[in-house]
């Protein structure tokens, strides 16, 4: 899976991009702890076998923190999370379970290791991998999305039902690295995530 501070940084570049008059220092926090919060369940795999990317990986996860979000804001008669927080708690919660999502679990889900997205009704890891370029010779070619029997499908949906990833606390060799980088591209995004948060408040001052 992608080194865990990636996925800090998509969640950062995240709440920069949606957080709008809520951002400051406490809901930037909040939103790269959610991006960094699936990758925790590592830490089980000292005990249960195969936890790595799927107890915290799981689709249901977000899902039901965002219902709970749409329920209390939208239908209860007094929203506690209104109550709380205000309008600034809602839209942090908001942002928060998307970087969750997209940083936590999606980042994980477009790699070779895998997700299983669907625990604990399912242990099937699914991954989605493929490509997406413009060849001369061939034109448009992508591997992400094919089509059979006039439907679209993932072209490469799922790994094998019995698929485990080895957490970075319990590796098969007996060696623990904890990954923070990996390649010159993570660290343009880490860089880019770190210059986003100044860049964001200098805008914001220049708005007033």
């Amino acid at each position: 899976m992608p080194p865990t501070l990636i996925a800090v940084a998509v969640g950062v570049l995240i709440g920069v991009a949606l957080l709008g008059a809520a951002v400051d220092r406490r809901s930037l926090a909040i939103v790269a702890l959610a991006a960094a919060l699936a990758d925790l369940d590592g830490l089980l795999s000292l005990s249960i076998r195969g936890s790595t990317n799927a107890v915290l990986h799981t689709a249901f996860i977000p899902a039901s923190a965002a219902a709970f979000v749409y329920y209390d804001t939208t239908h209860r008669e007094t929203s506690w999370l209104r109550t709380h927080y205000g309008w600034y708690g809602i839209r942090v919660a908001w942002v928060a379970i998307a970087a969750y999502a997209v940083a936590g679990i999606g980042l994980d889900l477009f790699h070779t290791e895998s997700v299983a997205l669907f625990y604990p009704l399912s242990d099937r890891y699914y991954a989605i991998v493929g490509k997406f370029v413009f060849s001369t010779q061939e034109g448009i070619v992508q591997t992400y999305i094919e089509s059979g029997d006039g439907w679209l499908e993932v072209a490469s949906p799922g790994t094998t039902a019995t698929h485990h990833v080895d957490s970075w606390l319990s590796p098969g060799d007996g060696e623990r690295r904890l990954r923070l980088l990996e390649s010159g591209w993570q660290a343009i995004i880490l860089v880019t995530a770190i210059a986003a948060v100044p860049a964001r408040r200098l805008a914001a001052r220049g708005e007033r």
